[in-house]
């Protein structure tokens, strides 16, 4: 590798800034952040800088999202029966079939919405959703969930709420399309990751679509801590499009504002429009003259 190169730390696409800026940029980042699990830890790798740490990330989707109904680690599996006790079983007990529970117990459901209604934070736990019992021992099925959110078939499809916030440990070698397969498959969500993007997105308005060969966690230190500035936003990837900052300072003027800017622009156009003819006129009667006097001079020889 370049030595020039080595102590650069690569942000995104043509995008490249020193180690001592970044480290710079961290430091401010921790202390913003001290004594909170939010602050980050870096070291180097042959000569690399890497940062690592939880990146906070807000959901701003506007479709649902599929969950997995059940962890992949959490699948029942009864112990295998020898052919005299099969035969046994069927003689003596019905065959007990379990399935997952259309809705979760009494008792949590008042823990959901106290918990929905409480934090904005979306934390992706663990959901006991009860279950049946077989052999007088009682099988439980256990199923991911999010802010008390069971995954059942009621519910498995749902939307997060907008501007909650959860969070994903991620480190500055990741690119965006990294970071968005480790988010979905923290909280076991199936859509495809083709379908999500990551937004930087500013208190002015401005929108930045961050790329797949982005970096989140180093736009993010770079971007600085503070979240009432700029949030990161994972949103669906074709309903929403970039603001320029140009256009963001415009978003927040009331419309009679706005009116009175299309106005004014209106007017210098018009007033450009009426030079520009004024201009071309006067070179077409040039040079039409011209031709005239071109004409006549040629008559006379």
């Amino acid at each position: 590798m370049d030595p020039v190169q080595q102590e650069q730390v690569n942000v995104g696409e043509n995008r490249r800034v020193s180690k001592k800026t970044l480290l710079s940029h961290l430091w401010t980042y921790n202390l913003y952040y001290e004594g909170q699990a939010l602050q980050l830890r870096h070291r180097e790798e042959e000569g690399e800088l890497i940062v690592e740490g939880l990146l906070n990330v807000s959901w701003g989707l506007r479709r649902p999202i599929r969950l997995q109904m059940q962890d992949e680690k959490e699948r029942i599996r009864l112990p295998s029966l020898s052919r005299s006790q099969k035969s046994k079983c069927s003689v003596e007990t019905p065959t007990i079939t379990v399935t997952p529970s259309d809705s979760p117990p009494k008792q949590h459901r008042g823990d959901e919405a106290e918990a929905e209604s409480e934090s904005t934070h979306l934390l992706r736990t663990r959901s006991d959703v009860g279950g049946r019992r077989s052999g007088g021992r009682l099988i439980r099925r256990h199923r991911c969930s999010i802010n008390g959110h069971y995954y059942n078939h009621k519910t498995a499809v749902f939307t997060p709420a907008y501007g909650s916030v959860t969070n994903v440990r991620i480190n500055t070698t990741m690119t965006t399309s990294q970071v968005l397969r480790v988010l979905l498959k923290k909280f076991k969500i199936e859509n495809s990751p083709d379908d999500f993007a990551l937004f930087l997105i500013h208190t002015s308005g401005e929108r930045v679509h961050l790329k797949n060969t982005d970096h989140p966690l180093a736009v993010r230190i770079l971007e600085g801590p503070c979240e009432q500035v700029s949030r990161i936003f994972l949103m669906d990837k074709d309903l929403v499009e970039e603001v320029t900052y140009d256009v963001a300072q415009y978003i927040k003027f009331e419309m009679p504002v706005l009116q009175s800017f299309i106005d004014k622009l209106k007017e210098e156009e018009d007033r450009e429009v009426s030079k520009l003819k004024n201009r071309y006129m006067y070179m077409r009667c040039m040079i039409e003259k011209t031709m005239q006097c071109c004409s006549q001079s040629s008559a006379c020889i």
